[in-house]
């Protein structure tokens, strides 16, 4: 049976902060090309309109933007697991 290997993609990422004194800089990234929007019903979280339907980013998790500039939201330890940064 034949085998495949996933190509290797390039991503832009932010990581949603709840530290962050100013979340200017990734609302604007996040305006770009993606629909959303904030609230704090249990919690901060961010509401993104992804490929799969609505996602909630919380502190901590990484917000992805696809070659085809959709966005997904993933949590830190799938991240880590998943990309490794390749520069800025």
């Amino acid at each position: 049976m034949p085998k495949f290997r996933k190509k290797p993609v390039e991503i832009e990422a932010r990581q949603f902060n709840e530290e962050c004194a100013n979340l200017g800089p990734l609302m604007d990234w996040l305006g770009e090309d993606g629909d959303y929007k904030i609230c704090a019903v249990d919690g901060p979280v961010i509401l993104i309109d992804t490929l799969e339907g609505q996602m909630k980013a919380r502190p901590g998790d990484w917000i992805i933007k696809g070659v085809n500039h959709e966005f997904s939201v993933s949590n830190p330890k799938c991240f880590a697991e998943s990309y490794e940064e390749v520069g800025k």
